[in-house]
């Protein structure tokens, strides 16, 4: 029923862009070459997701495969929605013609320019995702920014004050294509002088192997003076493909939890570290996956354990939805939580001050950027890589860089 029902939707999207194409032009061959080059694409699309194999999970042919259809899909997907509102306003108005034009061979030809008119003007708004998502194959994926906070706390110990954290998150080094660009992005994170780096996991898509053409480069990054931390994020566990036993999976999942050592940053499995400087300390947490959606295996209260509220604490949780349900009103107060997970879904539109938007915050009410509740915040790390879609538009991958505060510091320069 499943397959019947997305058959029968991408009929009616193809229907509608075919009728858009055959108003927009009379030219036979260029009807012929969208036929065809439609028809491609949806073969290659499905032949990939019947060939898809279980046991290796995404592959660069289904990552190129999605981001094909998806490249055609959307701008058909904008035709549809102005060629059938037109339609319904046409069906209304039929309705009423009689009040509209006596003269029915006027109105024939009203509608028929009309409908040209409007089909040129939607192939021309379609052409705008179709271009995007091209560019955010291209381009956009490796399109690294260095995006920085500066947070103000009230009860920051004042050694604290002026520290300063780099967060990376969401690797997916089984996506990576590009070794140059890559080792430009690890350039940028290792150029940011930090007192400590955290990184929020999701080191892999499924398997440990993905990382391995990767170590040495990521073990460029310097080691700041206060470290590197990390924590699992939910692609960590191999959950997304089929192992031949329960021991391979296991013994995968203890691969992936040494890449983090290997690359240099302590995992934190549910527990926490003390930071200390000048006598003065802070305390960072670390717990395995939390999802509302998603693996359950982290612990806050055995991560917590020894510690008490009114301790200075920065919680690292990969996903976001745990510091709405678990985090943010939790009777140990945690000043602030640095998680990833979402990529942003890897499309949308940011233009600071002016508007924020992506299909993601429908899902998660954290997505990308900083929020407060209570003077406790949370950031939501874009992520340095990208899974599925193979490409990035609007929602760039993301090197984070956090400067603790005292509040009544606010007014004085970040040091």
């Amino acid at each position: 029923m499943r397959w019947l029902l997305l058959i029968g939707v991408l009929l009616l999207i193809e229907f509608y862009a075919f009728q858009a194409f055959k108003t927009a032009t009379k030219n036979k061959w260029i009807l012929i070459a969208y036929v065809f080059v439609s028809l491609v694409v949806v073969v290659y699309f499905f032949y990939a997701i019947f060939t898809f194999d279980r046991s290796l999970g995404q592959t660069t042919k289904t990552l190129y495969a999605f981001g094909l259809f998806l490249t055609f899909l959307i701008p058909k997907i904008v035709l549809v929605v102005m060629l059938l509102g037109e339609d319904i306003f046409r069906l209304g108005e039929s309705i009423f013609k009689k009040f509209i034009f006596e003269n029915m061979t006027e109105r024939t030809q009203f509608l028929v320019a009309r409908r040209q008119f409007l089909s040129r003007l939607a192939l021309g708004v379609a052409a705008l995702p179709f271009a995007a998502i091209i560019y955010g194959m291209v381009k956009g994926k490796y399109d690294f920014r260095i995006i920085q906070h500066t947070l103000y706390f009230d009860d920051l110990p004042e050694a604290f004050d002026g520290f300063v954290i780099k967060q990376i998150s969401d690797l997916h080094s089984g996506s990576f294509d590009n070794p140059e660009k890559i080792a430009y992005g690890v350039q940028m994170i290792d150029s940011i002088d930090a007192d400590m780096m955290v990184f929020t996991g999701d080191i892999v898509n499924t398997k440990a192997e993905e990382m391995h053409p990767w170590i040495s480069l990521f073990n460029t990054i310097k080691k700041p003076e206060f470290g590197k931390y990390a924590v699992l994020g939910n692609h960590d566990y191999g959950e997304y493909v089929s192992w031949p036993s329960e021991e391979h999976k296991e013994n995968n999942f203890k691969a992936i939890k040494a890449l983090y050592g290997q690359i240099g940053h302590a995992l934190l499995l549910n527990e926490h570290v003390l930071i200390k400087k000048d006598n003065q300390k802070i305390a960072l947490v670390g717990v395995e996956n939390w999802g509302h959606n998603f693996k359950k295996a982290g612990n806050i209260n055995l991560a917590t354990e020894g510690l008490l509220a009114e301790d200075f604490k920065i919680l690292l949780s990969h996903d976001p939805s745990h510091w709405e349900y678990e985090v943010k009103n939790h009777p140990k107060k945690f000043h602030l939580t640095l998680s990833g997970h979402t990529h942003g879904m890897q499309f949308g539109i940011e233009i600071p001050g002016f508007i924020k938007w992506s299909p993601i915050q429908y899902v998660y009410k954290q997505w990308a950027g900083v929020y407060e509740y209570q003077q406790k915040y949370i950031n939501v790390n874009r992520g340095f890589g990208f899974h599925a879609y193979s490409g990035r538009v609007g929602i760039w991958p993301e090197i984070t860089v956090i400067t603790l505060r005292r509040k009544e510091n606010e007014s004085k320069p970040s040091v």
